[in-house]
Formats: structure tokens, sequence, C-alpha cells
């Protein structure tokens, strides 16, 4: 069950009443040590926030989801459908224990401006009631079926101590788009904008750790929407009412990187990771950078090949690589998250 929002009208723009934000922390590390510790509010790099938001959940993929979230350090807030709540606590209950917001979309999906005012209150009280009953949390924020909405539904919702949350940018991928489709219409995120997601569909999986890196090259990260004001702000655990540690991954550890060595056509990368034995470590290389030589940890790349992970192996906290530079001699790879387990 998607959105498929209709298409977007003057005067449905015009009820946007919030505007979300997401982070995407992005750490450049010269010739020097920088030791990065991700928390959900240590983005010293970011010159705004968007809002990364996944409607229609939980769904059967969702652990496949907060995985990817995971993964690439991110928090993210889910707009969860009453009914597939009761259907699987634990899937909404595993969102929260991640470190996401959790908020309210209707029970089951319905066209809620054909409803009575009463309809519509009963509607989103058993949403929320379901919702804090499996995670222990209520949620702040509504977000309308197809963003179809009007006074009488604001009202209903704002009485139940909800802000009403559209969407700046549509993702599209509902309607089929492809993971660079998907990547394009993210990157025309602006500091304290939304985008419109879903849990369940592949490519919007495959899609986010390209999406993090395009928000990292502009300095741009993942954050949480206030329900104050419906904007994006960093992710200091404020409205939402979701645990604001530990930080995507479980717990919190600490990366330090340096370039030992540097040639005139490539460098090493040295990081060592204090805090745990057992952690994963993201790190974004710039293209058309690419690492060639890797040793003392499990690694793998995304699809894009510029987004690796790299987890302990037995060989120590210590890992390193070799990057071949490829004509780009100034950038240096970017801890984007340190988590354990």
């Amino acid at each position: 069950m998607f959105d498929k929002p209709r298409p977007p009208t003057a005067s449905r723009r015009l009820n946007h009443t919030a505007r979300l934000a997401v982070l995407a922390a992005a750490v450049a590390m010269g010739g020097v040590a920088v030791t990065v510790t991700p928390t959900p509010s240590s983005a010293a790099a970011c010159n705004g926030y968007v809002g990364l938001t996944f409607d229609d959940g939980p769904t059967g993929s969702t652990s496949a989801l907060l995985n990817v979230l995971r993964n690439n350090g991110v928090r993210a807030t889910m707009f969860n459908v009453g009914q597939n709540v009761q259907n699987n606590r634990s899937a909404a209950q595993a969102q929260v224990s991640a470190g996401m917001w959790v908020g309210n979309h209707s029970w089951n999906h319905a066209h809620m401006t054909s409803m009575s005012q009463a309809q519509m209150q009963s509607d989103l009280s058993q949403t929320s009631n379901a919702i804090q009953s499996a995670t222990g949390t209520r949620p702040q924020l509504f977000r309308p079926p197809y963003g179809e909405t009007n006074s009488t539904l604001q009202s209903v919702a704002s009485s139940l101590g909800m802000r009403q949350v559209i969407w700046d940018v549509d993702s599209q991928d509902w309607n089929g788009a492809s993971v660079s489709q998907i990547v394009s219409a993210a990157s025309r995120l602006q500091n304290g904008q939304i985008i419109l997601m879903h849990d369940g569909i592949q490519n919007t999986r495959d899609a986010i750790a390209q999406i993090m890196a395009n928000l990292s090259s502009r300095n741009l990260c993942p954050g949480m929407i206030s329900p104050s004001t419906g904007r994006a702000v960093a992710p200091d655990g404020g409205g939402g009412g979701n645990p604001t540690t530990p930080p995507p991954g479980g717990g919190s550890c600490t990366a330090t990187a340096t370039t030992p060595n540097v040639w005139s056509d490539r460098y090493n990368t040295s990081v060592t990771v204090s805090g745990a034995s057992n952690w994963t470590v993201v790190v974004g290389i710039t293209p058309p950078q690419k690492v060639s030589t890797t040793w003392n940890g499990s690694f793998s790349w995304d699809s894009s090949g510029n987004l690796m992970t790299v987890r302990s192996n037995g060989s120590g906290n210590t890992f390193g690589f070799t990057t071949m530079m490829n004509g780009n001699s100034s950038a240096r790879p970017q801890i984007r998250s340190c988590a354990t387990g």
C-alpha cells in the first residue's frame, strides 16, 4: 500500500504545514588525524537538515530498511499505518529501538477528507493508541494518506497533539522510480525540506547510500521534525518522544583516521576504532577516487562503489586502505558513522 499522491496542486502545496529534515554527517580528512564519534547530534559539518521519511510501515521488509539506515548512520521518520503496527508490533518497536521517529499515517490509509470529523477522530486516535501500545511512545506527527487534507483533518490532528506533515519532494518510489531517479529527486532537497519515500520498496533501500553521499557533498544532514515548528532540526532528541540514544547501530564508538602516506597518484588511510571491539564503520569515498587495496577488516561497497562499509574481522581495531586519486588529489575519505555490533 503506497501513498500514490495525486499530482500536487497549488492549494495542496499551500496546505503544507511542515518541513522535515534528515542528516548525513560528513567529516573530511586531510593529512591529519580526524576523530569522529557519530551521535544523532554530532553534525558539526552540517549547514542544514533535511527530512527522510518512509510511509506505510511496518512491512515485511522493515528490518531490511532499518539495516540500511543503520549502516549509513541515518535516523529517519517513519509514518506508520495503524493496522500494520497492530499486525507487526515487534517491527514497530524495532523502528524506535533503531533510533527512528514514528508518526501517525492513519489506520488503513483511507481517503480521510471524505470522512466526518468523528470518523477522523476515531481513526487517528486508534492509530496513535496502537503506536503507543507497541512502542511506548505517542506520535506527535501526522501525515495524511495521499497528502490529502483539509482544515477539519488538521484540526483533529492538532487536538490529538500532532502536527500535520506533508512533503516537499516526492521520490516517486511508489510509481516505480528507479534507484537513479530516487537519488535525483533527493538531490533537490534543501535545508528544512522533506522527501516522501516508502517502506517496502527495494529501489528505495538501494538509493539510500547515494542519497547520503549527495547530502554529505552539500553539507546537509538527516534530522528530526520539530513538532512545534514542523521544520527540520538537529536530532537532539526533542519532539518525537523517541530515544535519543543509542544512535543508529545500537551503540557508539569512535573512528580516528589518518593519512600517513600520500603519493602523486594514491594515498593510504589508517582508521583506528575505540570504544568497541565489534564495530561497523561507514566511509564515503569522493568520486572519481576509488579504493584499490584494503587490510584488517571485512569490506563491502554499495552499488555506486563510493560508500564503503567496514566491519571488524578479528584483526584488531585498526584497518586501512589505499585510495587511487584518479585526478582528484584534494579529497579524502569521509567517516560517516561508527556503530557497535
